[in-house]
């Protein structure tokens, strides 16, 4: 099998694929061979756009509106999956929201929804996906942390203890689903050009990195989620991947 194939026969699915790295995550999974489902709050354009680019690269597309913070929501999804593939080998939450907020503006509105989506929604996808990803006994699971978990923010506390949460989230996992033929690690971008939400800060370029004075960009962390998906990664699991061009040393 061609390297660039080594996903031939699999089926992916992807919260939050429908824009900036997830979509590349998507793309590259369809690139080495695999049909993929993405999960999106909506269907609008960017859904469409990843799905033509999926089926582009000569794979089965399928787009799901779903919440990852509503596990029915999320169970339909995984549900709508099985009817139209049968099989999921590879999963990858990337579904996330980042605000920003000084500490002592955070309501408790506030912490739940950031927790819901970037905590919750992991294990709710993973918890309703377990099964099928069983049945595969070479299946990945692959979690995204944040940078700023590991070096700290300010207006983030949220979304900080959410992050760290994946991170004990995918070790678990790794530990408890070995037995079932099913890895778990922890990708962790840096600094990456990405379009963002309304009032959320640009990224900026200070202190950005060591060893590469730019931003990252998508389809460098979706190359780290291909491999991580593919058979030359069966023996790596557990870990945290830090992509951040020498910000941060883990």
């Amino acid at each position: 099998m061609s390297a660039d194939r080594a996903l031939a026969g699999k089926v992916a699915l992807v919260t939050g694929g429908s824009r900036n790295i997830g979509r590349s995550v998507a793309i590259e999974l369809a690139r080495q061979g695999a049909d993929v489902a993405i999960v999106a709050r909506a269907d609008g354009e960017s859904m469409q756009s990843t799905m033509a680019a999926i089926e582009a690269a000569g794979q089965q597309a399928l787009g799901v509106v779903a919440d990852v913070a509503n596990p029915g929501s999320i169970r339909a999804a995984v549900a709508q999956l099985d009817h139209r593939f049968g099989r999921l080998d590879c999963l990858v939450c990337c579904a996330a929201v980042r605000p920003h907020k000084p500490l002592e503006r955070i309501t408790p509105q506030d912490w739940r929804e950031v927790m819901g989506v970037n905590l919750d929604g992991a294990f709710y996808t993973v918890h309703a996906a377990l099964s099928l990803l069983g049945e595969s006994r070479e299946a990945s699971i692959i979690t995204f942390g944040g940078l700023s978990a590991h070096v700290g923010a300010a207006e983030r506390a949220n979304v900080i203890a959410s992050k760290m949460g994946v991170v004990g989230l995918t070790r678990a996992l790794a530990v408890e689903l070995a037995g079932r033929g099913i890895t778990a690690n922890c990708v962790v971008p840096g600094q990456i050009e990405t379009q963002r939400a309304a009032g959320s800060p640009p990224p900026h370029l200070q202190g950005a990195s060591v060893s590469a004075a730019r931003l990252g960009r998508p389809d460098e962390v979706a190359s780290t989620v291909g491999f991580l998906a593919g058979p030359q990664a069966r023996y790596i699991t557990g870990q945290t991947f830090h992509l951040n061009g020498g910000r941060y040393f883990g």
